[in-house]
């Protein structure tokens, strides 16, 4: 069912139920504190709950409890010192501190992909669940967060009744997230939606409880937060279908920049037109580099695995050739440099070598320091493969990138990067780089060629500054 909250129908009733732990509102932890459960854990202190956030990873819950938030995520680090001093929140590496703490457990730990092939990898999934519930004294929620194949929630109610003493009755349910990095902090505490997957009111009163100032704070501000309540398998589903959805618009219109450059068309006069259309939408169509990140790509590789799996293969084999057509982008790049830098491209690809080339950005979208199966550096490989001299700025990311393929040049600014650069190409669309002045930089580089990957540059501003531009899917 669906509950819009809050609404002028009456809302139904969901039972009210007493936190196990005698507390007035649930108690939560948020198990694994990397970019989704640190998050978590600090917003919901926002919210007014008390939270434990725990990790194995000693180092990190040192930084955290320090007040550093490990990640790069606007407006995070000042709510965590503010929480950290108010008391409300707390980390640890103790996992028996941390199940004799808890009303409600959110299993907030990677999925990423397997080695051995598509699918996702659960093991720190089952790590979490197995240690938690072997330290249990008290019936407890324990909610799967991290994005995950569609049966997970059942195989983890396994692995509960499994290790936890049965007189318990601890139960399971599933909430998937919808975190956008960059707008994380909005993304947990105004949320578009929650959903929840439940098989008892006992769990559905616990979860809403557990998300109630979620939906206060709503109420405060006037807006409304849409509750769906549901099965475990379509609260496991739902997250996978919408990125893969997202993967697929992005796909599509960067399928429409290939035929525009053959065509000789404007992919960004396309979207845009196409876009009005209120069926389609304008977001999600800016054409260019593709997707990246620690989502997108894994889990649409998962999804077609465990598809395939249970039998329904066939229905998602279009994600194979929206993957494919997000990784031939990147290899777009590599032409359109050879083509302004006047190099032959053969079988082998481009020889690039004494050119200098500066690469704006690392990261897979600005806003964020996630360097995770960023499109950006993997150009950056391939253009230094290719013989280039590259040159890497990020204004976030450098850090991360430098750990990720240490063989680049890292830059401590704009300027240092495209100084004496035969080529610049934009990567990601940081603000820093669309609002650059393009005389200004022409002054510092060898020559005024540029490769816009992300369509984010006003292309007459710079030519007329005497660059000579290329953009994906643009004449």
């Amino acid at each position: 069912m669906t509950i819009p909250y809050p609404n002028t129908q009456p809302m139904p009733v969901i039972a009210a139920v007493t936190p196990p732990s005698g507390a007035s509102r649930p108690r939560v932890t948020f198990l694994g504190t990397g970019y989704l459960g640190a998050t978590y854990a600090i917003c919901y202190a926002e919210l007014g709950y008390e939270v434990l956030g725990y990790d194995v990873d000693p180092d990190k819950i040192a930084k955290l409890n320090a007040g550093e938030v490990p990640i790069h995520e606007p407006g995070l680090d000042e709510l965590l010192r503010r929480n950290l001093a108010a008391g409300r929140l707390r980390f640890s590496t103790d996992i028996a501190e941390t199940a004799d703490f808890g009303d409600v457990h959110f299993i907030c730990v990677g999925t990423p992909q397997r080695a051995d092939g598509m699918g996702a990898d659960l093991s720190y999934v089952e790590a979490s669940v197995t240690s938690l519930a072997q330290h249990l004294t008290r019936k407890a929620l324990i909610v799967g967060k991290s994005t995950v194949p569609v049966g997970t929630a059942d195989w983890v109610e396994q692995l509960v009744s499994k290790h936890s003493p049965a007189d318990l009755g601890v139960e399971v349910a599933w909430s998937p997230e919808f975190l956008q990095e960059g707008f994380a902090v909005d993304d947990v505490l105004r949320p578009n939606r929650i959903v929840v997957g439940v098989k008892s009111e006992w769990a559905n009163g616990m979860l809403y409880a557990a998300h109630k100032g979620v939906f206060d704070l709503a109420a405060t501000e006037d807006r409304e937060v849409p509750l769906v309540v549901t099965d475990f398998a379509t609260a496991e589903l739902v997250k996978v279908a919408a990125n893969a959805f997202l993967a697929t618009k992005i796909s599509f219109i960067n399928a429409m920049a290939e035929v525009c450059e053959v065509a000789g068309g404007d992919v960004t006069q396309l979207a845009r037109a196409i876009g009005y259309d209120p069926r389609i939408g304008n977001r999600f169509l800016q054409a260019g580099l593709g997707f990246g990140g620690a989502c997108l790509p894994k889990d649409i590789r998962a999804f077609q695995a465990r598809a395939q799996e249970l039998g329904a293969g066939e229905a998602l084999r279009f994600l194979h050739e929206v993957d494919l057509i997000n990784l031939r982008r990147r290899t777009r790049v590599l032409h359109l440099a050879a083509e302004l830098l006047n190099r032959r491209y053969g079988p082998a690809g481009p020889d690039l070598s004494g050119t200098r080339i500066a690469v704006l950005g690392a990261t897979f979208k600005p806003n964020t320091d996630d360097v995770r199966d960023a499109p950006a550096l993997a150009v950056a490989a391939l253009l230094r493969k290719a013989g280039a001299d590259v040159h890497v700025y990020d204004p976030q990311g450098i850090d991360n990138a430098r750990r990720a393929v240490p063989e680049l040049t890292y830059e401590p600014g704009m300027a240092e990067a495209v100084t004496d650069a035969d080529l610049v190409c934009v990567l990601t669309e940081w603000a820093d780089f669309r609002n650059a002045d393009p005389t200004v930089l022409g002054e510092l580089v060898a020559g005024r060629r540029v490769v816009d990957a992300r369509n984010c540059l006003d292309s007459t501003l710079w030519t007329q500054a005497g660059w000579e531009y290329r953009g994906l899917g643009r004449p």
